[in-house]
C-alpha cells in the first residue's frame, strides 16, 4: 500500500463527493489551495493535525482517509 496515494485518492474522491473545488475545500480546512492540490498529485507529506483538519472538513472519522477500499 502506498499511504500517500491512498490518502491523496480518497480525498480527492470526497472532495469532489461534496462538490468543493480545491480553493473551496482549501478555505474549509485552513490550508492553502496548492497544499491540496499537492496532496491529490500525491506530491506531499502531510502532518497528523492537517490530517484532522482535511477530516473535519469533509466530515468523516480521520482513519477513513486512509482506507483502500471505498468509503
Amino acid at each position: 500500500m502506498d499511504i500517500v496515494k491512498v490518502f491523496g485518492t480518497n480525498l480527492r474522491r470526497l472532495r469532489t463527493e461534496k462538490g468543493y473545488s480545491q480553493e473551496k475545500f482549501a478555505e474549509l480546512c485552513g490550508l492553502h489551495r496548492t497544499y491540496i492540490s499537492d496532496i491529490e498529485c500525491f506530491t506531499r507529506n502531510i502532518s497528523i493535525e492537517n490530517v484532522q483538519k482535511i477530516a473535519d472538513a469533509l466530515e468523516i472519522e480521520s482513519y477513513k482517509l486512509f482506507m483502500e477500499e471505498s468509503l
